[in-house]
């Protein structure tokens, strides 16, 4: 259930089609389900606008496919994140899910049950060099199944600036902006005194010996001279498509 789904309920309640009892009932199973092994939070699209997700890493494919099966039945769009071939093909091979789609690159699947309209804002999604393109493509399909519409945009790092003044468009014309860099992560503060709305970096765990793993590209994005430069944790590309659809989401709200 989420907020649309509540505010009917408390309707039908009031025009007398649906008694108190009825709505107890549908409501008592919602906080969440316990499987055991999990505890699958259904009341989460209600206090956040979107459902629980998936994270894959640590669970086994049984796990992932009874916990995918118990949010898939409640009508909402699903999304797994980092998630295996081997998952994807366990999944289909239920039978139950022909809309399932699995990004390679994302390492996400996702399963759209309620088409969204795309929004009118855009998120723009850079990377420095294309071996940030699977943290970046995560942020893409978590934004995108967020209902946002994004533009990506490849290797546009510090070693080539005249890269990205070549493509500065897509970013001046973006809601927010995710900045997706290893090595030493300076491409957010450049992107940060270039554009006027929100910018995301992401540092990726991409370099030599010295990066340490993205350390040294998420010190450099914490120290950012760039105002309006805010940071996720390293590789973390879904957590910074999340934040971006919730900053669109309460535009497009406010707007409403």
């Amino acid at each position: 259930m989420d907020g649309e789904s509540l505010k009917n309920l408390l309707q039908k309640v009031k025009d007398g089609e649906c008694s108190i009892d009825e709505a107890v009932q549908k409501l008592r199973h919602l906080p969440y389900e316990d499987l055991g092994f999990a505890r699958v939070d259904h009341h989460r699209a209600i206090r956040c606008g979107f459902p629980e997700v998936i994270y894959c890493p640590g669970k086994t494919t049984p796990q992932i496919v009874e916990i995918f099966d118990r949010l898939a039945r409640t009508g909402h769009n699903v999304l797994a994140s980092r998630a295996s071939q081997e998952v994807f093909d366990a999944l289909m091979a239920t039978a139950k899910y022909p809309a399932l789609k699995y990004d390679a690159a994302a390492r996400s699947i996702t399963l759209i049950q309620k088409p969204l309209a795309p929004s009118s804002d855009m998120v723009a999604i850079v990377t420095a060099g294309t071996a940030d393109l699977p943290v970046a493509m995560e942020a893409k399909v978590t934004a995108e199944i967020m209902g946002c519409r994004t533009e990506l945009v490849c290797d546009v790092g510090v070693a080539g600036l005249h890269r990205l003044l070549n493509n500065l468009d897509p970013l001046r014309k973006a809601a927010v902006v995710i900045v997706v860099a290893g090595m030493e992560g300076a491409l957010a503060s450049v992107v940060g005194g270039l554009v006027d709305c929100p910018v995301i970096a992401v540092p990726t765990s991409v370099g030599y010996g010295a990066s340490f793993e993205g350390l040294s590209a998420l010190l450099t994005m914490l120290n950012s001279c760039a105002s309006g430069v805010s940071v996720v944790n390293i590789d973390n590309g879904f957590g910074a498509g999340y934040c971006a659809a919730v900053i669109i989401n309460k535009l497009n709200r406010r707007r409403a």
